[in-house]
C-alpha cells in the first residue's frame, strides 16, 4: 500500500517499524485515509516474520488532535444515510483498534505532543506507551458532544476503575503525562531532549527479544477481560505449550545452561 497520511521508518534491519502520523499542519487529525493507512500497516506488520516490534508516533508538535471535525462535518452534509457517524466508527475506527489490539507483535505508542480524543486513545490502546514529559492526554469528546471511542469505554474504566474514568470522560480533563503514569494510565515519560534516545532503548531491547512469547502474553491479556480464573489458568496451560515449542524457548534454556546472552530469532 502507498502511504500518504503515515510516513514509516525502519529499523534494526527491519525488525522494529515505526509509523509516524504525518499531518502535522492538522495536529495529526485522523481522517479515514489515515485510519485506513494506520490499519494496513499494522496488518502488513503483523503478517511480516522480519517484523518484532511495532510503535507509533507523530511526526511535529502533536501526537494526535483526534478526529478532523472538517471531514467528520463534510460527511455530515453529503451523506444521505443518517447513521454516518456510526458508519465511520464501524468501517474505520473500530478495524484500527482491532489490528492494534490483536496485532501478534508487541505495538508501543510513543506520544511526543498533546494525544486528544480519538488520539488520546489511539495512544492508550497500544501495549504500553511512553511518552515526553511535555505531552499530555484528553477525552475530550465531550467538548463536542461525543462520546469516548476508539475503545475508550471498553479501556478507560478498566484502566483507572469507573470513578476515574467517568470524571475524565465528563470533564475532559487534560491529563498531563506525569499524571497519566501516576495513575497506572501509560507506562513511563522521558525528558522531551532525551525521549528519542530513551524511547529508542526500549524499542531496541522489545525488538530483541522472543517475539511469539510476548504475542501469546499479549494474547492472555486480552483475554483476560473476559475470562473466569479458571479459564484463564487453562489457558496459561495452553499458551505457555505453545511458546515452550519456539526455538526461542529452545535458545533461552541452552543460553542460560552455557552462561551467555540468549539471541532470540523471534521464532
Amino acid at each position: 500500500m502507498d502511504y500518504t497520511q503515515i510516513d514509516i521508518e525502519s529499523k534494526l534491519d527491519g525488525k522494529l517499524k515505526i509509523a509516524y502520523l504525518n499531518q502535522p499542519e492538522s495536529y495529526n487529525s485522523l481522517n479515514k485515509k489515515m485510519l485506513s493507512e494506520i490499519r494496513h500497516f499494522m496488518e502488513e506488520c503483523d503478517k511480516n516474520e522480519t517484523v518484532r516490534c511495532i510503535a507509533i508516533s507523530g511526526r511535529g508538535k502533536a501526537f494526535c488532535s483526534g478526529q478532523n471535525l472538517k471531514e467528520a462535518l463534510s460527511l455530515g452534509k453529503e451523506a444521505e444515510d443518517e447513521r454516518i457517524i456510526q458508519r465511520m466508527v464501524i468501517d474505520y475506527y473500530n478495524p484500527m483498534v482491532k489490528a492494534i489490539v490483536k496485532n501478534s507483535k508487541p505495538v508501543i505508542a510513543l506520544v511526543n505532543g498533546p494525544a486528544v480524543g480519538a488520539g488520546a486513545m489511539l495512544g492508550l490502546i497500544c501495549d504500553f506507551t511512553l511518552a515526553t514529559e511535555s505531552s499530555y492526554f484528553s477525552q475530550a469528546f465531550v467538548n463536542i458532544g461525543l462520546i469516548p471511542d476508539t475503545a475508550g469505554t471498553y479501556y478507560l474504566p478498566k484502566l483507572l476503575g469507573k470513578q476515574l474514568a467517568s470524571y475524565l470522560a465528563f470533564t475532559g480533563k487534560k491529563l498531563s503525562s506525569t499524571e497519566a503514569k501516576q495513575l497506572g494510565l501509560i507506562a513511563d515519560v522521558f525528558k522531551d531532549e532525551e525521549f528519542e534516545a530513551k524511547a529508542g532503548e526500549v524499542l531496541a531491547q522489545i525488538s530483541n527479544l522472543p517475539t511469539k512469547a510476548i504475542g501469546l502474553t499479549k494474547k492472555a491479556f486480552n483475554n483476560s477481560y473476559n475470562n473466569t480464573l479458571s479459564e484463564q489458568l487453562d489457558l496459561e496451560g495452553i499458551y505457555q505449550q505453545d511458546a515452550a515449542e519456539t526455538e526461542d524457548f529452545k535458545e533461552g534454556v541452552r543460553a542460560f545452561l552455557e552462561k551467555r546472552q540468549p539471541e532470540y530469532k523471534g521464532k
